[in-house]
């Protein structure tokens, strides 16, 4: 596992709200005030990823307001990204107030004031979301370029956007699963992915590095192979002319950044995931094997098991005796 965890109901009550803002304050420097103080709830995943800080929070309505006396104080000059997973908060910054629901992105300058607050905070509903701090240095585009989407409503489902939501969504399942050693590595692809889209949002797409243009181009192949991965017809060939490249160029880029391993042999891995997946969901416990086996991609029952077994040492009717007898 990888990240600081916050539970609200592991701490004393009294303490609850102090606590949780601590932890928050590793990260940013800001006034924090709730109507729940006294009876606070949240939870928080607090994720230090070499060159990027990622929060996923969960939490009554809370207001985070940055003073000008506050950055005249302490400026970490970060940009923060947040991504709104339900109901809306406002924002007052660079010059304009907004207001964000679900599925929304929007970026925020530590060089400026800020006053992030809830439309409504005397309910007792949960404010979702995720949060990124990600140093300016690190981003390949000026400040003043960058400015022009300050505060302002960004969409997370189209484009890189929606890669970029899909990541940070990921990020918070698999978090329990990653090891310290993969923090780096998936803080570099963050920073890339949220330089590309900026890029794509500005249409400057032609002054990023080419391999941060690369690493959001693996990105969007992963996703396209995420998407399709019931397709019998999802070949490299058909990869590669989806995303208008070459084969070899598809099969470069993918070992570089995938550790050598290609394609075709992600492909595998994710189908034989999928199949685990479906063989521990006690709702699908009637399904035959062979039928499992089937719907991704492995037609015939030989073939199943026998890859089955190579990667993860059981064959699939002994990993689902044993998965579902866990559940018990």
């Amino acid at each position: 596992m990888i990240g600081t965890v916050f539970r609200s109901e592991d701490v004393p009550a009294a303490d609850r709200f102090d606590y949780w803002r601590e932890l928050i304050a590793r990260t940013r420097s800001n006034d924090f005030i709730s109507s729940h103080s006294a009876e606070f709830w949240g939870e928080l995943r607090l994720l230090e990823l070499g060159p990027a800080t990622v929060m996923q929070t969960s939490f009554l309505p809370t207001r985070f307001r940055r003073s000008p006396r506050m950055v005249r104080h302490c400026d970490r000059e970060l940009y923060h990204l947040t991504l709104m997973h339900d109901r809306g908060m406002a924002l007052d910054h660079a010059g304009r107030t907004t207001t964000f629901g679900p599925h929304d992105l929007h970026l925020a300058d530590s060089s400026r004031p800020y006053d992030f607050r809830p439309a409504d905070d005397r309910e007792r509903w949960l404010v979702r979301g995720a949060g990124v701090d990600i140093p300016k240095a690190m981003l390949p585009l000026p400040p003043h370029r960058v400015g022009e989407l300050l505060n302002r409503r960004l969409s997370g489902h189209e484009g890189i956007g929606a890669l970029l939501t899909d990541f940070l969504t990921g990020l918070d399942r698999q978090a329990d699963t990653l090891q310290p050693s993969d923090a780096p590595r998936m803080g570099r692809v963050l920073v890339d992915l949220v330089a590309a889209w900026i890029g794509q949002l500005l249409d400057a797409e032609a002054a990023l590095p080419p391999e941060t243009r690369q690493q959001a181009l693996t990105e969007r192949i992963r996703a396209f192979v995420q998407q399709n991965l019931h397709d019998p017809e999802l070949t490299p060939p058909a990869i590669a002319a989806a995303h208008h490249i070459s084969v070899s160029y598809l099969h470069r880029i993918f070992q570089q950044q995938a550790s050598g391993e290609t394609v075709a042999a992600w492909i595998r891995g994710q189908r034989l995931e999928g199949a685990r997946r479906d063989l521990a969901n006690p709702a699908l416990a009637s399904t035959p094997i062979r039928t499992v086996g089937a719907r991704w991609n492995f037609p015939r029952a030989a073939d199943f098991t026998r890859t089955f077994r190579a990667a993860y040492g059981l064959s699939p009717k002994e990993y689902r005796l044993q998965a579902l007898s866990e559940r018990l």
